[in-house]
């Protein structure tokens, strides 16, 4: 059984958990970005991240680099673009993907209070034309330099925590959308990890 103080903090941990904000992992390949991604999702208290792997293969994570950040993420696979949208859609999910594009918005303009899904491609080709089509908006993050490009990590911390900003500015955090029950039934699944 967890101590008084562990309890405390995986409650206070809950109560901060943003259902309505999600990532998703499009074919993502190097274990250390999706262990970075990972440990960005719990800082700013996403509950669930989705995966798209429908060329790569997940990678295998090390314990060291994601064992304590992937624990508290819940997982989500998917086998293809149109059953993910099928699936984010119902639950009111606004999709981005994120690309350099002519018909991208910056992604200071977008709200991310509303339930936003943000789709991460590959480290080499990107997000796909497929999630493109199946995403709602298209986000590019504001660049001045001569690399037009970041990490697919950074631009994932970069994004969320622009998203992370405006839902604290909101009153979100902790997030007043969360019931007693919802925190109880996480905390019990929780304390067995």
């Amino acid at each position: 059984m967890p101590t008084e103080r562990r309890m405390l903090r995986l409650r206070q941990a809950l109560e901060h958990r943003q259902p309505d904000l999600t990532v998703v992992f499009e074919n993502i390949h190097d274990p250390h970005n999706v262990s970075a991604i990972l440990r960005t999702c719990d800082a700013v208290g996403v509950h669930r991240a989705h995966l798209l792997y429908t060329i790569e293969s997940f990678p295998k994570l090390g314990k060291r680099s994601s064992a304590s950040a992937r624990k508290w993420i819940e997982l989500e696979r998917h086998k293809d673009h149109g059953e993910l949208r099928q699936s984010l859609k119902s639950q009111g999910f606004t999709i981005y993907a994120t690309a350099i594009r002519p018909d991208a918005v910056s992604h200071f303009e977008v709200d991310w209070t509303a339930p936003s899904a943000i789709v991460l491609g590959n480290e080499h080709r990107g997000v796909s034309d497929e999630a493109i089509a199946i995403a709602d908006r298209v986000v590019f993050i504001p660049m001045f330099g001569l690399i037009m490009s970041l990490n697919v990590s950074v631009a994932a911390a970069v994004i969320l925590y622009e998203a992370a900003r405006q839902r604290l500015q909101a009153g979100r955090y902790p997030n007043p959308g969360l019931t007693p029950q919802w925190i109880e039934e996480q905390l019990k699944k929780w304390i067995g990890k």
